[in-house]
C-alpha cells in the first residue's frame, strides 16, 4: 500500500507545479475513485500593497508651504473650499493618485478653462497604482475652473474642475 501512497505525492507535486506554472488559483483532477483538489490563495499580497500605495497621501499638503507668503490668500482658501464642495458644478476626484491635463507629456490638455465640455468627456487623467483612469464630465456646460496642477498627487474628493 506505499506504492499507490508515493504515487499519489507525486501526482500531487505536479500538479502543485501546473497550479504555479500555469498561475491558476484552484484545479482539480478526478480519476476513477481518486480525486485531488489544490487551491491558492492570493489574500495576503493584495494587503502590502495596499499599504505601500497610502505613501503618497501626504503630497497634497507639500504646496501649503507656499501660502504662508500669501498670509491672505491662505485665509480665503477655506471658505472657498467650502462653496466648491457645496457647488454642484465642482468635479472632485473619485481616487487618490496623481492627475494629468493631458494624454500625454507635450501633448494639448484635454480641456482648458473656457472649453464647453459634454457629460462623459474626458476632464484629465489620474493615475493610481500605474493603471490610467480618465475622469469624466459629470455634466455638460463651460469649465470654469481647473483646481488642479498637472502631474500632482490629488486626493480622493478633492475639487479638480468647476463646470457651469
Amino acid at each position: 500500500m506505499t506504492k499507490p501512497s508515493q504515487v499519489d505525492q507525486d501526482l500531487i507535486r505536479t500538479i502543485a507545479e501546473l497550479l504555479n506554472e500555469q498561475n491558476l488559483a484552484e484545479i482539480e483532477i478526478e480519476r476513477d475513485d481518486f480525486r485531488v483538489r489544490v487551491t491558492r490563495s492570493y489574500a495576503a499580497p493584495a494587503g502590502p500593497a495596499m499599504q505601500a500605495y497610502a505613501a503618497p497621501m501626504p503630497y497634497p499638503a507639500a504646496p501649503a508651504p507656499a501660502a504662508p507668503a500669501a498670509a491672505p490668500a491662505a485665509a480665503a482658501a477655506p471658505s472657498t473650499a467650502e462653496d466648491l464642495a457645496s457647488n454642484p458644478g465642482t468635479l472632485t476626484s473619485p481616487m487618490v493618485g496623481t492627475a494629468y491635463a493631458a494624454p500625454e507629456p507635450g501633448a494639448k490638455k484635454f480641456v482648458e478653462v473656457g472649453s464647453k465640455v459634454s457629460e462623459g468627456q474626458t476632464i484629465l487623467i489620474v493615475e493610481a497604482m500605474k493603471t490610467m483612469n480618465q475622469i469624466p464630465a459629470h455634466r455638460s456646460g463651460t469649465v470654469t475652473r481647473i483646481l488642479f496642477e498637472d502631474a500632482l498627487p490629488v486626493e480622493y474628493g478633492q475639487p479638480l474642475a468647476v463646470i457651469e
